[in-house]
């Protein structure tokens, strides 16, 4: 991890996550830029309350997944439960996002029902990403959403669609708000970007229709306290990650995590949460000698891969394991010379189920209805 971005993104992570003192003139700088960060949130809010800005519907429901703070929550792996229930109920959605980190502009097509159309650097990793684990599902990125929508259900077929990460994007009309909280750091150290990782003022709660609360700890009551404070009214569901097994790199089909159990390995990862990540190695049954954080949607180098492959053999380490996202954005680069495993995760729902299902239902059921106007107002 080098350069000069790292170097910032390390240095506010330390600040964010580990209750890090920033030197003076930082610490001034993000205070002040987190006051006009604020202000312009309270403009746009205000603009959309009078009606200067406004939200244009597609034609099919919309659900939003997105999350408070950067990166971390789950909500990629929640978006993608959001399309199974869906098409358990009859529809044929798509998922519409903007592709943070990709390396184009505009709209572009990651994939249609035929399948697979680019490659991670192109449409970004996460997109990529639910393209491969949602076969036959339609993947539209584009700094527009709404567009982006258009493209999903005018050209590819879709009659709903699931927003990535679409909480903070007004710009586009929502039938179903869903809110993602971390539950072991859910609102980071409490403070607004970029003095923290909230991109909104926690009030922003009351906007959501669904709460869901991943990896929740013992800390889930008071998760729940906050939430109430600012939300009274959505249903809270708690969700967690389940290991579905590891895989060799280049190999088609996971294994179960005992294929490394008793191995040693150097664990690696860029995202925005990485601590998490720790944990699913430990599932594995595999023997972690250490972490190496990178930043979030990194795009690795085959120089890194050598380095920490090198890292692997003076620890004593047999070989390396990484997430399946970090492996979205390895696999076109030369493997490094020692094993590579890759931890396949997914979300599952732990209490609340009939909520959720509730929720997504009213939607799809209010836009199939006739005289519904093919629009679900009130979802819950």
């Amino acid at each position: 991890m080098t350069g000069a971005r790292a170097d910032l993104e390390s240095r506010l992570r330390r600040v964010w996550d580990e209750g890090g003192e920033a030197p003076a003139a930082l610490s001034v700088a993000l205070t002040v830029a987190s006051a006009g960060y604020r202000g312009a949130l309270a403009l746009r809010e205000r603009l959309y309350r009078l009606g200067m800005l406004r939200s244009r519907r597609l034609s099919c429901p919309v659900i939003s997944i997105g999350n408070l703070t950067l990166g971390g929550s789950g909500k990629t792996p929640v978006a993608a439960l959001a399309v199974s229930t869906l098409q358990a109920l009859g529809a044929r959605p798509a998922v519409v996002s903007r592709g943070y980190g990709r390396h184009s502009r505009g709209l572009r097509v990651v994939s249609d029902r035929a399948g697979i159309r680019l490659r991670a650097r192109e449409g970004g990793d996460e997109p990529v990403l639910l393209a491969e684990r949602l076969p036959g599902v339609p993947v539209v990125v584009g700094e527009s959403r709404y567009e982006a929508g258009r493209v999903a259900v005018e050209r590819l077929g879709a009659d709903a669609v699931v927003v990535d990460d679409g909480y903070q994007h007004r710009a586009l009309h929502k039938d179903l708000e869903v809110l993602v909280v971390g539950g072991r750091e859910p609102w980071g150290n409490g403070r607004l970007f970029p003095r923290g990782r909230l991109r909104e003022p926690l009030t922003a709660i009351g906007r959501a229709h669904l709460v869901v609360v991943t990896n929740a700890t013992a800390t889930v009551r008071d998760v729940a306290a906050t939430i109430r404070r600012h939300n009274d009214r959505a249903p809270l569901v708690s969700a967690g990650y389940e290991l579905e097994g590891v895989r060799r790199a280049g190999a088609e089909a996971a294994q179960p995590g005992a294929r490394v159990a008793g191995h040693r390995l150097l664990a690696f990862a860029g995202l925005a949460s990485p601590r998490g990540f720790a944990e699913t190695v430990a599932a594995t049954g595999a023997g972690a000698i250490g972490l190496v954080e990178f930043p979030d949607h990194h795009w690795y180098t085959a120089r890194e891969l050598a380095e920490l492959a090198e890292r692997a053999r003076a620890g004593g380490a047999e070989g390396l394991i990484t997430t399946e996202k970090d492996w979205v954005r390895i696999r076109d680069l030369s493997l490094p010379p020692v094993a590579l495993w890759v931890v396949s995760v997914s979300m599952s729902l732990r209490s609340g189920a009939g909520a959720w299902h509730e929720a997504l239902a009213r939607v799809w059921t209010s836009a199939a209805t006739p005289g519904a106007g093919g629009r679900a107002r009130n979802p819950v």
